[in-house]
């Protein structure tokens, strides 16, 4: 007969304890860990029918877990109670940077520029707090900066902004009856450009290579019509962007649009938009009306999103041996669009645009605005 074990403390469970360890035990929002000596401890806290606390091989199997690990907790629980079934503390190297470093190192990034250079780097900034440069790191990960990083901006100041904004939002958020909104552009100066040596096609573990200079064949310009509710694009390419050639993509337009509808076109400030030519066009097709964008604020324009689509597909990286190989290229390129368009779906009211704008320029020193 073997030795009996040794006598087990008593657990006893308060009707507190008791609720916490369930709640524990059930709620989804529990680490696992937490769960299982919840179910641990009161599966300890049964008695036998002989009326003798549970053995700790018994309630092993019924968990699934060691006799260690119930030993372990059981031990714990009855030590320190509720507290001491979370984990405690780790050994490990005591904390060596301050909160008044970090706090220096955010202000000193944000404030302050090195003598040498426009922007700092992890390394003179690791140089100047007497930091490493990983812990520099880590903390710019934490709180969001990049110094390497720049972003351009342009505060538009045409006099008429605000009511410009509101005009063309309103025709996105809220487009009228019988009526077909289009955004209009050229984009031009597209070069139909030849690589100087054959492009190598991409293998594993190497990307594609171009040579960096290259043979220019000429250019061609793509007048594009955005249809903002369905992602269409009436499309049209000429080798020249004078008013004579944006009066035939209107012409085009005219053909192309049923005669029920009235046309609202959305387009920049371009001088071949507001022409004599074009304005005699316009007066002898009164359902066509031009809603311009305020100056420098070319995002407004949904048809510059679809130009830059259309640039990562196919000019970027694309070789043409001439200026109708581009053109074909482009062409189909539509053609497929036309097939699965994509609409681009704008979501900001001009109140927001105008708020968001105010908030940025408040933020510059002596904007003006």
């Amino acid at each position: 007969m073997g030795r009996p074990g040794p006598k087990l403390a008593e657990l006893v469970l308060s009707a507190y304890e008791r609720e916490v360890l369930r709640r524990w035990e059930r709620a989804s929002s529990t680490p696992q860990a937490l769960a299982l000596r919840s179910r641990i401890v009161l599966a300890c806290a049964e008695v036998e029918p002989d009326g003798l606390p549970r053995s700790a091989s018994s309630v092993a199997r019924q968990v699934g877990v060691t006799c260690e690990t119930v030993s372990k907790w059981r031990s714990r629980f009855v030590a320190h109670r509720l507290d001491g079934l979370g984990d405690a503390p780790r050994p490990g190297r005591a904390r060596t940077v301050s909160d008044k470093q970090v706090s220096e190192v955010v202000r000193a990034t944000l404030e302050t520029r090195p003598k040498d250079a426009t922007h700092w780097s992890t390394r003179s900034m690791a140089a100047r707090a007497g930091l490493s440069q990983t812990t520099i790191s880590k903390i710019w990960r934490a709180f969001g900066l990049k110094p390497h990083r720049a972003e351009t901006f342009k505060l538009s100041t045409d006099p008429f902004f605000v009511d410009k904004v509101h005009d063309v939002v309103g025709l996105y958020l809220d487009p009228p009856e019988r009526a077909l909104v289009l955004c209009v552009d050229e984009k031009s100066q597209i070069q139909a450009l030849d690589r100087s040596q054959p492009v190598l096609p991409m293998m594993p573990h190497v990307p594609e290579r171009q040579t960096a200079d290259y043979v220019r064949h000429g250019t061609t310009t793509l007048f594009a019509a955005l249809n903002t509710a369905t992602g269409e694009v009436i499309g049209a390419l000429h080798r020249r962007h004078r008013a004579r050639e944006f009066k035939k993509f209107l012409t085009q337009l005219d053909r192309e649009v049923p005669d029920s509808l009235d046309v609202h076109l959305i387009c920049d400030n371009y001088g071949t938009h507001k022409t004599e030519t074009v304005r005699k066009w316009l007066r002898a097709h009164p359902r066509f009306q031009l809603h311009f964008t305020p100056t420098g604020s070319s995002w407004l324009n949904l048809v510059e999103r679809w130009f830059a689509e259309l640039t990562n597909k196919k000019p970027r990286r694309g070789v043409h041996r001439s200026v109708e190989d581009l053109e074909t290229d482009i062409t189909d390129w539509i053609k497929d669009w036309n097939e699965n368009p994509r609409p681009f779906v704008w979501h900001k009211t001009a109140d927001e645009i105008l708020d968001s704008l105010a908030r940025f320029c408040r933020c510059i020193t002596n904007s003006g605005h």
